[in-house]
Order: C-alpha cells, then sequence, then structure tokens
C-alpha cells in the first residue's frame, strides 16, 4: 500500500498571509467563515481543522498593530459549535499552557470530545514574555527557561484528570442517565513544581480517552517535548530539503520514548497556488506574495528585523545602511522577531546586496513564499513526493484566502491524491485518533 498522504486546515491567524485587498476576503471573525471552512476540509475528508490562539493583541511602536486581525474568538468556543455542523472532521483549538490552568483546559477537552464523538484535539503551546502575561493575574513571572518544563507538567497533570474516570465509567442507565458504576471516578492528587491540586475531575473520559496532542515549537526543547508527549508536530519545515533533516531528527528521538515512527504525524505548514498551466500558476504566486506583502506590511517586517522604526524609508528604495537596535525592539507580541536581531538582519543585508532587492523585495525574498505552485497535476505530484521521500507525513494548509481558500485545493487536487491511492476516498472511522492512525492512549503512556 502507498504511502498516505494526512491533511488538515488551518484558519490563518495573526500574519500577513491573508491577502486582504481581493475582493473574495472575507470576514476572520464571523461564525460563516469558520463554517465554510471546516465543511470545504470535511469535503476533501481533511483530518483536522486547526485554530490559532491570541492571547493579546500585538503592538507596533507602542500602537495596536493595525494590519492584524482584530478581536479573534476564543478557539475552543468556536469548535464547539463546528462540532454540530461538521461530523468526521478532526477540531483542533491552540491553547497556552503558560496562562491557563489543567483543570480548566482539561475539562473544556474533555467537553470538546463529548460533543464532537472523538474529534478534538489540543495543540499546546508556550508563551515567552511579559508583554503577554500582563493581561494575566501571574503576569510575565515565568522564566523562559522554564516554559516547557511548565507545559510538559501541564500535559502530564491533564492526562492524569482524563485517566481519573475509567472507560465504563461513563456508561449511564438511559433509564435515569446515572453512571452505572459509582466506582469509575477516582480522585486525583497532583504534586509537582507548577501545580499542586486534588480533587475529583468533573467531566467523563472522552470518546479518544485524551485528545490528540499537537506540539508546535522547533527549539531543542520542543522536539524532544514532541518525541515524549506530542501526536502531531505542526512543523514550519515546509521544503523538502529542510523537512527531511527535520523528520528524520524527530523521528529518531521517539525510540528512548518506547514510542514508533508512526505515532507522532510529522505536518507542516504549507501553502498553495493552482494555475491551468505552469506559467499562469507562477504569474499568480508573484502576484500573491505582491499582495502579502503591500508596502506597509514591507516595513513592519523590517521594523521588526531592526528593531526601530523605519516609517521614514521607501519600501520600494534600498535597504537602509543603518544597524538594528538591541533590547526588545518596537514590535510586541510578534514571535518571528525573537533571538539574534543583528544575525537575521546581517543576513538580510546581505540577500538584498547580492540580488538587489529593494525592501519590499527583500521582505517578499525572505517571508512570503508558497510552497506548492503549479497545475492541479503537478502540485499532486510535489505533494506526494514531499510525503514519499520522507520530509512529512502530510500537510496543514494555510489558504491565503479567508474562507473559500481552500475550495480549490479540494475540487482539483484531492481527487488526484485520491486516484493516486495516496489519500482516503473517504473517512474509514469516527475519531480524530482514527483518522491518523494513532494508538489508543494508555495510562502507562501518560
Amino acid at each position: 500500500m502507498s504511502t498516505q498522504i494526512h491533511l488538515a486546515a488551518h484558519f490563518p491567524g495573526v500574519n500577513n498571509t491573508t491577502v486582504w485587498s481581493d475582493p473574495r476576503s472575507g470576514s476572520q471573525i464571523d461564525f460563516d467563515s469558520f463554517r465554510h471552512l471546516a465543511e470545504t476540509a470535511e469535503r476533501g475528508k481533511f483530518d483536522f481543522f486547526f485554530l490559532a490562539e491570541g492571547l493579546r493583541l500585538r503592538e507596533m511602536k507602542g500602537h495596536i498593530h493595525d494590519l492584524d486581525v482584530m478581536g479573534r474568538p476564543e478557539s475552543l468556543t468556536v469548535l464547539a459549535a463546528l462540532s454540530a455542523v461538521t461530523t468526521r472532521l478532526g477540531l483542533a483549538a491552540t491553547v497556552n499552557s503558560t496562562f491557563n490552568e489543567p483543570y480548566e483546559v482539561a475539562r473544556r477537552l474533555a467537553t470538546l470530545d463529548h460533543l464532537s464523538g472523538g474529534r478534538a484535539a489540543w495543540n499546546v503551546v508556550t508563551s515567552w514574555d511579559a508583554f503577554t502575561g500582563e493581561n494575566f493575574r501571574r503576569g510575565g513571572y515565568l522564566a523562559e527557561a522554564d516554559r516547557y518544563t511548565r507545559a510538559a507538567e501541564f500535559l502530564q497533570t491533564a492526562r492524569e484528570l482524563w485517566d481519573s474516570w475509567t472507560d465504563d465509567a461513563v456508561a449511564a442507565d438511559p433509564a435515569t442517565g446515572e453512571f452505572l458504576r459509582e466506582d469509575g471516578v477516582t480522585p486525583f492528587r497532583h504534586t509537582g513544581k507548577h501545580f499542586d491540586i486534588h480533587g475529583l475531575f468533573g467531566t467523563p473520559r472522552g470518546p479518544q480517552g485524551h485528545p490528540v496532542i499537537i506540539q508546535a515549537g522547533d527549539s531543542d526543547e520542543g522536539r524532544e517535548f514532541a518525541a515524549r508527549s506530542a501526536d502531531v508536530i505542526f512543523s514550519r519545515y515546509g521544503h523538502p530539503e529542510e523537512g527531511r533533516a527535520f523528520y528524520r531528527d524527530v523521528k529518531r528521538r521517539l525510540a528512548a520514548y518506547g514510542r514508533r515512527p508512526e505515532d507522532l504525524k510529522i505536518l507542516p505548514a504549507v501553502t498553495y497556488v493552482l494555475g491551468d498551466t505552469e506559467a499562469d500558476a507562477a504569474e499568480r504566486a508573484t502576484e500573491i506574495r505582491r499582495a502579502q506583502v503591500s508596502p506597509q506590511n514591507a516595513i513592519v517586517f523590517l521594523e521588526g528585523v531592526f528593531g526601530r522604526d523605519m516609517s521614514a524609508y521607501d519600501p520600494d528604495g534600498p535597504l537602509p545602511d543603518v544597524e538594528p537596535e538591541a533590547g526588545e525592539g518596537v514590535s510586541k507580541g510578534r514571535a518571528q522577531f525573537r533571538g539574534d536581531r543583528a544575525a537575521v538582519a546581517a543576513k538580510w543585508r546581505a540577500v538584498a546586496h547580492e540580488k538587489n532587492l529593494t525592501i519590499r523585495e527583500l521582505v517578499i525574498e525572505m517571508s512570503a513564499r508558497q510552497t506548492f505552485i503549479g497545475t492541479a497535476a503537478s502540485v499532486a505530484e510535489q505533494m506526494h513526493a514531499f510525503v514519499r521521500t520522507g520530509a512529512a507525513d502530510g500537510f496543514i494548509f494555510v489558504p491565503h484566502l479567508t474562507p473559500g481558500g481552500l475550495d480549490e485545493l479540494v475540487d482539483k487536487v484531492v481527487p488526484l491524491l485520491q486516484e493516486k491511492g495516496v489519500f482516503r476516498a473517504d473517512y474509514t472511522g469516527t475519531t480524530l485518533r482514527d483518522h491518523l492512525g494513532l494508538r489508543p492512549p494508555t495510562k502507562e503512556a501518560s
């Protein structure tokens, strides 16, 4: 049997992916937008639909970043609503482990798993910055070095809560609605560095036992966390050579935790552009990249990289001969501008000099490039080759249009993958674990 491709859909969050200027671009917060994208993904037999989370409005130079999505709805609430209009599609929410508590998150995820009939997933993320922490009682107290230790303990604690109910405790008497076994629920007690809680968990174990766990970090700590605890990695390596190196590195770590390579699916974030011919697709891709990096967005990216006000410079002019500012810089809440600013600025300057690029051309070169470009047939083959050569187990598509950005992919590319025998013709199971080919969770693995 050919290696099967896994597909998921991501509703674009805070980034410049969405082409706001396109007349087909719809609301980022109306339920109809979420429903359209989710129903399209389910029509395409995708594994799951994925929502990001934002805990604070991002800022540039002390003001709300007005090129962003404003006021995004809370993810688990949206997914609970989507569970009523979908029947098989997995529903994945990003929930922060730094500024939440295990009991509440475990309860909400178990509830979603029940409402959806076993389709819930949790993308476990962390926050490093006091800027986000200002919205919470504990503020920015957590040192960055502790973020993955807290995340690991948070997940461990949530699993202990889910496992405090036995599977047969969920069976109810049809006449009374009461549980048939009162001894199916046991008290929990967790004492650790970050959490010290005990009691009785109030929500029965969901149909999957545990929701599917997704991880999106790329640091060494993040890769190790995924190898130990995750079912899916939301990878940023959407090009084959980088993808194969990442794939090998993460998969080799699994054996240390008694896990098999197939126990963890690696799904990079990708985009696509289709055309009637290869030349037509390439032309459309260029147009989309220029729309994604407007003159205003080009300056914002430059300010993030250099950490200083660059508004006096022409986005269609040359890169100025200035040095990056040390420290936090003018951008707050934008993770892509973290790290060694001087090294990043030097790399950008070298590319600009080598290719004689303007500011806007440079930002397009460094930040906005579609993954799969071509006719429907060539894109299907590119996707197949990516998975066949060990660069990924599948893909999480991030469309540039909301809500219709997946329509072409589902209508034109998915049927070709099905003809190749590398993607399902229909769902064969009811839960997200079924779709992903994952083993049921065990208490020993918790």
